[in-house]
């Protein structure tokens, strides 16, 4: 197991006119998301910045394991959202305690 920082961003299902929690299906991504905290796979996660991107930290075996269980997220099959980048992470400082 190791930790990766997974970047996704609007895809082309994203209604620009509408804010993030009133999308399209956004209960159950939602529901679905907080499955995958409850599973431990992700540790950390929500958006960056201005919003337009999320930022995931994830414990997994394999960049390919993250895409095939984000795949099963209805806003990637929907297009509303989009992994961007999967990158490992050696974490190096941890202050959580």
């Amino acid at each position: 197991m190791g930790y990766f920082v997974v970047t996704e961003g609007r895809g082309p299902g994203w209604d620009a006119s509408r804010p993030r929690r009133e999308q399209d299906e956004w209960d159950a991504h939602a529901q679905f998301m907080d499955a995958l905290v409850e599973d431990g796979l992700v540790v950390l996660g929500g958006p960056v910045g201005d919003g337009v991107r999320v930022l995931l930290v994830i414990e997994a075996e394999s960049a390919r394991n993250i895409e095939a269980r984000l795949a099963e997220d209805p806003w990637m099959s929907m297009e509303v959202l989009r992994i961007e980048s999967i990158e490992g992470w050696e974490i190096l400082l941890d202050g959580r305690g």
